[in-house]
């Protein structure tokens, strides 16, 4: 670890986050030391800040901690989801030094090394409050030291927010690849693993997808080939995979109008899975709307219902969009999970061609491992098909 980081120094740079309403927490920076904007969210998850900031699916956010104690893991190689990490700024009320035998550099200088701003010492859940009250709100992180309090809330509440906007085409990869061709990254916890022979070939589109995703796929005996998000359904059609998998990712699933078409095509020639942002442009190709949550989902405890089965599965997930119920049609979609929170539509599969989707992270990084079981259940689809 950075044992020369002056902590007394940081904490007396002061920070404050301006919301697009004209309310303004202050606290001190524990980050890199540049301003951000961003949508203001929750995340109800008690650790898992490492997965959570390493999400390219929170890209466009300030993800603020419910937890009020962040940091004691650190942040180590094994459990980064991508490369770097990917929200805009991070919220929390204490940051902590850390204390675990994993750990290999502080999550504060972690935040530094990605050029990602920080606040600490705010009330979170006042903050967490605000946002369940009046919904997501657009937000100013002002650690610089650089700008005025109303000046702040004033680019907040200019900014465009990711309505209508697709992130995805940011954060995806800029050309194909072959998932663990060497064996070098199949395993997580730093831990080598014996894996089954990769006897199925699957692509999967890159709109932010998180190594778990891929170390799950590749665990269930999938030779997965990553293909940018921008890919097109014919490209994907001459790798001759036996199944695509679309991935999650951040903002608007409407604004992916690319993936949309590319995914209407699909139906029907390759068994098809959907994870969060992918469920949502299945569910926009299948004939289906989406709309804005009033707070989104962000977390590792959210309650599933499976509808077939009656079973409840605890479960992560961040998305601030869902597909909206009505706008399916009952004689080609059969809606099969629900959230038990707010009754909103969880998973969806297709009555005429393979396909099924859901809006929840079945990799479950972090969180648990309840539905971990829909890798196998893709296995069992292309399988059938």
């Amino acid at each position: 670890m950075n044992s020369r980081w002056n902590w007394r120094a940081q904490r007396e740079q002061t920070a404050f986050l301006a919301l697009a309403d004209g309310t303004v927490f202050h606290g001190y920076s524990v980050g890199a030391l540049t301003d951000a904007l961003g949508e203001v969210v929750f995340n109800t998850g008690m650790t898992g800040y490492q997965e959570i900031l390493s999400d390219p699916s929170y890209s466009g956010q300030l993800v603020t901690m419910t937890c009020p104690e962040i940091g004691n893991t650190g942040i180590n190689a094994a459990d980064m989801e991508s490369s770097r990490l990917f929200a805009n700024g991070f919220i929390l009320h204490e940051m902590n030094t850390p204390s675990n035998w994993r750990a290999e550099i502080s999550l504060e200088e972690c935040l530094r090394r990605n050029a990602i701003p920080a606040i600490a010492g705010i009330d979170t859940r006042a903050l967490t409050s605000k946002l369940r009250d009046q919904g997501t709100l657009k937000g100013y992180l002002a650690v610089s030291g650089k700008i005025a309090e109303q000046q702040a809330v004033r680019l907040a509440a200019e900014w465009g927010g990711l309505d209508g906007q697709d992130y995805a085409a940011k954060v995806s990869c800029k050309k194909p690849y072959l998932w663990d061709a060497a064996g070098k990254l199949s395993a997580s916890w730093g831990i080598a693993e014996s894996l089954p022979e990769a006897d199925l070939k699957v692509v999967a589109y890159d709109f932010g997808i998180k190594w778990n995703i891929l170390r799950s796929m590749r665990r269930n005996g999938m030779a997965v080939t990553v293909v940018p998000a921008t890919t097109s359904a014919d490209e994907v059609l001459a790798l001759k995979p036996q199944g695509v998998l679309l991935s999650n990712g951040p903002a608007d699933p409407a604004a992916v109008t690319y993936a949309i078409d590319n995914a209407r095509k699909l139906l029907g020639k390759v068994p098809l899975m959907g994870i969060c942002l992918g469920h949502q442009i299945l569910g926009l190709a299948s004939g289906g709307r989406t709309c804005r949550l009033k707070f989104g989902h962000h977390g590792c405890n959210h309650p599933v219902k499976d509808l077939k089965t009656g079973r409840v599965e605890i479960t992560s997930q961040n998305h601030n969009f869902t597909v909206d119920p009505d706008s399916l049609d009952p004689a080609k979609i059969e809606i099969t999970h629900i959230n038990l929170n707010d009754r909103t539509v969880e998973g969806i599969e297709h009555k005429q061609a393979p396909m099924f989707s859901v809006q929840y992270h079945p990799e479950a990084s972090p969180g648990p491992h309840d539905p971990y079981y829909l890798f196998s259940r893709f296995r069992r689809l292309i399988g059938d098909n």
